[in-house]
């Protein structure tokens, strides 16, 4: 992974997201602090409902927090969710291409960029293909290639793998890693999966059921490359899974 050097890519500070008003308002998540360093994997993880993509949606600036300060020094974030979202009438290119046309980035850039991108996810191949002829995995490997054509330095990434067998989870656990690494950038990564915070996270950060709240951290130190099946992490994963289970969490 790439070293973490202590500075803060994101801050949050006793944050409240609260839906509605009066008596049929929703707390959804209350006084959340966190931060993530450059370089840092942090995985947020709770039950279903715990706020983990109401977090999200308001780093993104989706939604506007209640109360508290949310800080990106860099401002540059970019989200991916597990469904991904492709645009079906453009090739895999032109869906990767599509952010740096937007930043109005020059024509010979915005193809050098994407040809990158794709190689760096492995798609050079599939550029002309358009999005039906991908698999699931191949799909979010162009979601991710285009969040990072966003030049983010913070990587929002809402159940990204769910929808996805055991084998491609655990190889794009492994692309994620290694693009980690080779980018540069950092990642706040949500999933109610104990096993997969525990593959991935250099912390995991364990909410509460609504309204969610930062009720736990663990740092995890088992050394890189991680196996998902790995007598460790399913040690670890267990002990996780039993103090999520004391904060009327459920996990798989």
């Amino acid at each position: 992974m790439a070293a973490v050097d202590g500075a803060p890519v994101l801050r949050l500070h006793e944050v409240d997201k609260i839906f509605g008003l009066g008596p049929q308002s929703v707390i959804a998540v209350r006084g959340i602090d966190l931060e993530v360093r450059r370089g840092e994997i942090v995985v947020l993880l709770g039950a279903s409902g715990c706020g983990k993509s109401t977090m999200l949606s308001m780093i993104a600036g989706l939604e506007a927090p209640s109360h508290g300060t949310i800080t990106a020094p860099s401002g540059r974030t970019a989200l991916m969710f597990q469904d991904a979202a492709l645009f079906p009438w453009l090739t895999v290119a032109d869906n990767v291409e599509f952010p740096l046309r937007m930043a109005k980035v020059p024509r010979a850039e915005r193809r050098r960029i994407t040809a990158e991108l794709l190689a760096m996810v492995r798609l050079s191949d599939f550029a002309e293909r358009r999005p039906h002829e991908l698999s699931g995995g191949m799909r979010q490997r162009v979601a991710l290639a285009r969040a990072l054509a966003q030049r983010a330095e913070l990587l929002l990434m809402d159940e990204p793998f769910a929808a996805l067998d055991a084998m491609m989870r655990d190889h794009l656990h492994d692309e994620l890693e290694r693009l980690a690494r080779e980018a540069g950038f950092s990642v706040l990564f949500v999933t109610h999966n104990v096993r997969e915070a525990v593959r991935l996270g250099d912390r995991v950060l364990l909410l509460s059921s609504r309204p969610g709240r930062v009720v736990d951290e663990f740092a995890i130190d088992l050394p890189r490359p991680r196996r998902i099946e790995a007598t460790e992490v399913a040690a670890l994963a267990r002990r996780i899974g039993d103090r999520l289970a004391a904060v009327g969490g459920h996990h798989e």
